[in-house]
């Protein structure tokens, strides 16, 4: 049945679109999960490191992410309702995709949003990484389930679990007053921490992880904090993880809280006080070490945040992120998208590929002149694009596109090769040409 569905959609796509290779390689690779689409890669560090550079300058997307093939597959398209249908299609089908927990192809599964890179590349790496959360969110109830179990089967006393061999410390904590506790949502053990009260090994918990960001919440957030004053973000993961730490390490205390989230806020004793306190086995902070003066200090917001935070794991505190609602939101926009931003960000996106493969086919053949010229035209296509804010899109559009045809000139006569008493007019004429491109052009507000 799964055959026959993909089968009956690629032929309703082929009748479509034609027989694009590009376009249809990249409606296979979200309709067909198993499919593997293709595209060209960089070879070589230096190439890689320049890429990288490129893409970060212009704000494009990685050359061998989906959204590059998609912009190819796009540009192949001759009209506006071709482009739109297709795009349409693509955001239907990152929503299934979305909806049966599949990864984006050519997107990174677990990689925080790059701001270096367009806000389209950053919503679908949000998309593919809110699929991981959800996953370790499901092994981590899982867990949480398991360990309480095994607790129940296991129930003992407390003076027979402190006794008892089977009483493992990854399992069970002991208190101030000497009561056996379960460790709920203990991740692994932190080194060779151990709390300072009862000397049981302390444990790094779970943690619920913090919002994905991309540059348009960020502005946002800013734009709020700013208008409101607000710090109630960053106070709401300070205590979920305080929550957290209590309840992975029962009997701790703020200072072994703060020597595991803020190590620099403590300083160990160098050598323990031979005081009668410290001799009767006294664990307290005062003779381990001490906080940091800002912890000290009356009021301060780590303290009050620890006397109201209870023992409660991650997995059973309220969200800091809803991932959900937030691919909901970015599917939302990717359906009313207006045109001009959709095709602007997978213009640039196609137009840093191509300056990619165009300078790595003249490095190839080891002509430094052409190099020369190739990084001429990369200097003022990203000049351009960084000076001109958002109106290099009305502004500059022109004049981008002549400087790309001139490299595409130079990878031709390259391919074609040209003799060797003619390559230095050619030069000479490419660069007469891209210097009136770029010096000479006048300004064209109406363009």
């Amino acid at each position: 049945v799964k055959s026959l569905v993909l089968r009956e959609k690629e032929d309703k796509n082929s009748n479509e679109f034609g027989a694009d290779e590009k376009v249809m390689s990249a409606i296979n690779a979200l309709v067909n999960a198993e499919w593997h689409f293709t595209n060209a890669t960089i070879s070589g560090l230096e190439a890689e490191i320049n890429a990288t550079s490129l893409i970060k300058d212009i704000h494009g997307a990685p050359v061998e992410s989906f959204l590059v093939n998609l912009s190819e597959a796009v540009g192949r398209l001759k009209t506006l309702h071709k482009m739109a249908t297709l795009w349409c299609k693509v955001v239907a089908e990152i929503r299934r995709l979305w909806c049966d927990g599949q990864y984006i192809p050519g997107i990174p599964p677990d990689d925080k949003p790059d701001l270096n890179s367009c806000l389209l590349y950053q919503q679908l790496q949000v998309i593919n990484c809110c699929i991981s959360r959800k996953r370790r969110y499901t092994a981590a109830v899982e867990s949480l389930e398991s360990v309480m179990a095994e607790a129940c089967s296991n129930r003992l006393t407390s003076s027979g679990c402190a006794e008892t061999p089977s009483c493992d410390p990854r399992l069970y904590a002991k208190t101030k007053s000497g009561d056996i506790v379960v460790r709920l949502g203990a991740d692994k053990m932190s080194g060779n921490l151990t709390m300072l009260e009862t000397g049981d090994p302390i444990f790094s918990p779970i943690l619920q992880e913090p919002p994905l960001l991309t540059e348009d919440v960020i502005k946002e957030t800013e734009e709020f904090v700013l208008r409101t004053g607000s710090v109630g973000a960053g106070c709401s993961q300070l205590l979920s993880d305080m929550q957290a730490f209590k309840a992975a390490n029962p009997g701790c205390t703020l200072e072994d809280f703060i020597r595991w989230h803020s190590p620099p806020d403590w300083t160990e004793n160098e050598t323990i006080s031979n005081s009668d306190d410290a001799s009767d086995g006294d664990l307290s902070s005062s003779s381990k070490g001490q906080l940091s003066s800002r912890m000290q200090k009356e009021g301060n917001l780590w303290r009050e945040l620890w006397e109201t935070s209870k023992p409660v794991p991650a997995v059973r505190q309220s969200p800091l992120y809803d991932e959900d609602l937030a691919v909901e939101g970015i599917l939302e926009h990717l359906e009313e998208i207006p045109p001009s931003d959709l095709l602007k960000q997978l213009f640039v996106c196609a137009l840093g590929w191509g300056l990619v493969a165009a300078e790595a086919a003249i490095s190839s053949k080891g002509n430094s002149g052409l190099s020369d010229m190739i990084g001429e035209c990369k200097r003022y296509i990203v000049a351009t694009i960084q000076s001109s804010s958002s109106r290099w899109w009305v502004d500059k559009l022109d004049e981008i596109c002549e400087v790309y045809e001139t490299v595409e000139m130079m990878v031709l006569k390259q391919e074609d090769g040209i003799r060797r008493d003619d390559d230095e007019s050619t030069k000479n004429g490419l660069r007469k040409q891209l210097s009136s491109i770029i010096t000479f052009r006048g300004k064209n507000e109406n363009s």
